[in-house]
């Protein structure tokens, strides 16, 4: 039975109010009948005997006439519910409304409440715990005479056989009352139960369908916060699932193209060697360069997955130096300037004589740079500028590389350094495979840094690199 949770959260609930609705229910009814209803009843009698008492005083005669006083109970029974004796003033019973009384007429009475009547004053004893067939209520009620002296003491009394049945009443609706909240408090508990095990079901079906690998719709939120949280967490689980498969899927895409590429040129140039294009030496050089550059680009892919193998598994190892900055700068540039006169391109670049070392992984940061500015001389056509920039302030140093190419879309910008994402300009083939400016922005950040973009559509483009100088 306890090994579900919503049996747990039904019984949890369950629990405490079969114990405290029924401790509950008993103080209740201890506390209205021995300090509401016992005490009304009291006072009621007290009234009553106060009445009877007034009238019997202004009447010194009758308490020397058994019959008359006879006479006078049966009057008065029918107005009331109590047991109504008369007492002279030794304490001695004259008459009884309770026929069971009739053995005890002529005997006296010894208690307590007696003496004080004796004494001319108006007492009332209540005692709960007593038996079915004694006294709950005894009021005691002193008649007094024109002198102040007592003629005779009446006794209004209640048995516990007399207001059973209205305690019995009272105890019944308390108790409907109680079976009532038990049932609404059941049906509730059972209720919050289900609401809670319901969405903990969907997400555990979510959960083992993407074990399985098959599809999941989106998990629809419901129940309390908690729930409603490990439902978003779910749901945000599913869709990098979804963006990682996606991923996958263009990685391996990219790795046919960008693989198949080299690897074609170089089985071209290969049978071409086997043909005899040795024997021409220009041809044979050629082939040789072809074949040093497609083996280069392949070098280049294996550090970019390379990379992102560190990335995922977290050993992205940093070796932080005090780096000469302008020295620095100025070797790491110095072949880009060679692709960039080649291609037709002015090369301009700006390094203060003043700039401040700074510490940083000169391989790594190195990799993010270049990788900037090869994408610059990339994209930026021929008769175009590529400007490389460095500055610094007393916390950082900030290295600026731009080009006058193509741009980026502003909707592209937010995309851009995603892996795997390729921009959408238009060219006959879309080189690499979308990593180069992820893995400098993972560099970047390793150095603590940040990397900024600017671009607009055919007006170029332009990153920042900023680095803290310690």
């Amino acid at each position: 039975m306890l090994r579900t949770l919503q049996n747990r959260l039904i019984l949890s609930h369950l629990l405490p109010l079969l114990i405290i609705i029924p401790l509950t229910g008993i103080a209740f009814i201890y506390v209205l009948e021995t300090q509401v209803i016992l005490p009304d009843l009291a006072d009621s009698l007290v009234v009553e005997g106060g009445f009877i008492a007034e009238f019997t005083s202004q009447q010194p005669d009758l308490w020397q006439n058994p019959d008359e006083v006879e006479q006078l109970t049966s009057r008065l029974t029918s107005h009331t519910k109590a047991r109504l004796m008369f007492l002279d003033p030794e304490g001695r019973i004259l008459v009884s409304s309770d026929p069971a009384d009739a053995y005890r007429i002529d005997t006296i009475l010894q208690d307590n409440d007696i003496t004080e009547a004796q004494q001319g004053e108006s007492t009332q004893h209540i005692e709960f715990s007593r038996g079915l067939q004694q006294e709950v209520i005894d009021v005691f009620v002193p008649v007094l005479d024109a002198g102040g002296e007592v003629i005779g003491i009446i006794r209004l009394s209640h048995p516990y056989t007399t207001i059973y049945g209205e305690f019995k009443q009272l105890r019944m609706l308390i108790l409907g009352v109680l079976v009532f909240a038990l049932v609404v408090g059941v049906g509730l508990g059972s209720f919050l139960a289900v609401t809670i095990n319901t969405p903990i079901k969907q997400v555990t079906t979510a959960i083992d369908q993407l074990a399985s690998g098959n599809q999941l719709e989106e998990i629809s939120q419901q129940g309390p916060e908690e729930i409603q949280s490990l439902v978003d967490s779910t749901n945000s689980l599913y869709a990098r699932l979804k963006q990682l498969e996606s991923a996958r899927k263009q990685l391996l895409a990219n790795l046919v193209h960008e693989i198949g590429r080299p690897l074609g040129a170089l089985r071209s140039a290969i049978q071409s060697i086997k043909l005899g294009a040795g024997k021409d030496p220009q041809l044979m050089d050629d082939l040789t360069n072809g074949m040093d550059a497609e083996a280069e680009r392949l070098q280049h892919l294996l550090d970019e997955l390379a990379h992102m193998h560190d990335q995922i598994f977290g050993s992205l190892e940093m070796d932080h130096q005090i780096i000469s900055a302008r020295s620095w700068l100025q070797t790491l540039l110095r072949p880009w300037e060679e692709a960039a006169q080649a291609k037709g391109l002015t090369w301009l670049v700006e390094i203060p004589e003043d700039l401040p070392d700074f510490k940083a992984d000169p391989y790594r940061l190195a990799q993010a740079i270049e990788n900037l500015v090869s994408n610059a001389i990339k994209y930026t056509p021929k008769g175009g500028v590529v400007r490389i920039a460095a500055c610094s302030d007393e916390k950082s140093i900030e290295v600026l590389v731009g080009d006058t190419g193509p741009g980026i879309d502003v909707e592209e910008q937010e995309k851009i350094f995603e892996p795997f994402y390729r921009g959408t300009q238009k060219r006959r083939i879309k080189q690499g495979m979308g990593l180069g400016l992820s893995i400098a922005q993972d560099l970047v950040v390793a150095h603590r840094g940040e990397i900024h973009l600017e671009s607009q559509p055919g007006k170029g483009s332009k990153f920042t690199i900023s680095i803290p100088r310690l």
